[in-house]
C-alpha cells in the first residue's frame, strides 16, 4: 500500500481545511486554489474540487461572486463568509494544538 493509499483519509480530511486557508488570502478563482495546491501533497482535480466548494457554499462556509473575465465566460471568484472566518480559526487553534501534542508525546522519562 502507497503513502497516499494509506493516508488517503486524513488527506481527505484536511482538504477541506486547507481550502479554506486559500480562500482566506483573497477573493480566488477555482484554478487559483488548484494551481495552490499542485505543488503539494494536497494536490487535487477539478471532479474533488468542486463538490467541496458546493458544500463550503451549503455550510454557509464561502460565497462567491461573478466576475467578466477577459479570457472567457464570467468567473466564480469564491470568498470566506464570516461563518467561513470563525471555522479556520477553530481548525487553525485545533491543529495547533494537534501539532503540540505530537511534539510532546513519548517525551516524559518513563520509570
Amino acid at each position: 500500500m502507497s503513502v497516499n493509499e494509506k493516508f488517503s483519509s486524513l488527506r481527505k480530511g484536511l482538504l477541506e481545511f486547507l481550502v479554506l486557508k486559500v480562500i482566506a488570502g483573497d477573493k480566488v478563482y477555482a484554478a487559483d486554489i488548484l494551481q495552490e495546491l499542485s505543488g503539494t501533497e494536497f494536490a487535487t482535480q477539478e471532479g474533488t474540487l468542486y463538490p467541496l466548494l458546493s458544500k463550503l457554499r451549503r455550510e454557509e462556509l464561502v460565497d462567491y461572486e461573478w466576475k467578466e473575465s477577459e479570457a472567457g465566460p464570467p468567473r466564480k471568484y469564491y470568498r470566506l463568509t464570516a461563518k467561513g472566518r470563525e471555522q479556520l480559526q477553530e481548525t487553525l487553534d485545533y491543529w495547533q494544538k494537534i501539532n503540540a501534542t505530537l511534539k510532546n508525546l513519548g517525551l516524559k522519562s518513563r520509570p
